[in-house]
């Protein structure tokens, strides 16, 4: 028996060293990060637009009680809006076309003399405030009281916010309460939520519906 377990031949167990050349290198994982964040970053460019078209006009809901009167709407084609929000002759712009639209809806109801406009609350770092100077125009166009800084927000975000009075709320019993984009409704539900209590008459427009 020692004889042929001495001709047995016991095969090497011994692991071969790795090839190194199969091992990923920190600079091929370092090149697919940096093309993960650019895809990330051309996707984040990508900023809304409004072409101007006409017969845009519509009722749109973000909260199921009640609606939202917009005058234009976000497209694929058109002016980005921040290049909007920077030129100064669509104030006047925005201001003609929303006093057309304010009249053809509420009609003879203008004249009782019973109706104001406020808009949402400035954002901080913003010193020109596109809202605010739209809200001003219309206010003149349509011959009405435009009050400022009504509302003020404590909050960098607008979504879930509580807004709490900045001045004295309007006399009047009719508000029309202006924004000049609206994309998730926050701004305006935290705007009806603020002036609700006060048993006014409001209604919400925008200048352009941001959201297709």
């Amino acid at each position: 028996m020692d004889e042929m377990l001495d001709d047995i031949e016991v095969p090497s167990l011994e692991a071969p060293d790795l090839d190194a050349s199969f091992t990923p290198s920190a600079q091929s994982k370092d090149l697919f990060a940096e093309k993960k964040r650019a895809a990330w970053k051309e996707a984040q460019q990508v900023e809304a637009r409004c072409d101007f078209a006409p017969n845009k006009v519509r009722i749109s809901y973000r909260n199921p009680q009640f609606g939202i009167i917009s005058l234009w709407k976000k497209s694929l084609y058109g002016r980005t809006l921040t290049d909007i929000k920077s030129d100064p002759d669509m104030v006047e712009k925005f201001a003609e076309g929303m006093n057309t639209l304010i009249r053809q809806i509420l009609g003879h109801s203008l004249a009782s003399g019973d109706w104001a406009i406020v808009t949402s609350p400035k954002r901080r770092h913003k010193v020109r405030n596109f809202a605010s100077l739209i809200s001003a125009r219309l206010a003149e166009l349509l011959g009405i009281p435009f009050y400022e800084d009504v509302a003020e927000c404590h909050s960098k975000h607008r979504v879930g916010a509580v807004f709490t009075f900045g001045a004295q709320p309007p006399s009047e019993r009719n508000i029309i309460v202006f924004d000049d984009f609206v994309t998730s409704g926050a701004t305006m539900i935290s705007m009806r939520e603020l002036l609700m209590p006060l048993g006014k008459n409001l209604v919400f427009f925008t200048g352009i519906n941001n959201k297709l």
